[in-house]
């Protein structure tokens, strides 16, 4: 279709795959924070950044353990990690 802009297509690795046991809570169509400012996203913690969350992107957490890093889903479906102090709970 004309103009209409769609997201580069990238292929994570494995190491980006949610854990079976993982419940997301609450469904993915309901964001929970959005980050605070501009902030890079990983697929895996051990690997360099793959993209860069604006100022203002909604997301949903799924999985943080206390630690620096946590698992968001964002509005184009990306499965993956940022930092959690660069979360606002909405």
């Amino acid at each position: 279709m004309e103009g209409m802009k769609r997201p580069e297509a990238i292929v994570l690795p494995d190491s980006s795959l949610i854990p079976s046991d993982c419940v997301i809570s609450p469904p993915p169509n309901q964001f929970t924070h959005e980050v605070a400012g501009s902030q890079p996203f990983y697929a895996a913690p051990s690997e360099p950044p793959i993209g860069q969350f604006e100022a203002g992107a909604k997301v949903v957490l799924l999985y943080h353990d206390g630690g620096e890093l946590c698992r968001v889903v964002d509005a184009a479906g990306r499965y993956v990690g940022t930092r959690f102090d660069g979360l606002r709970k909405i």
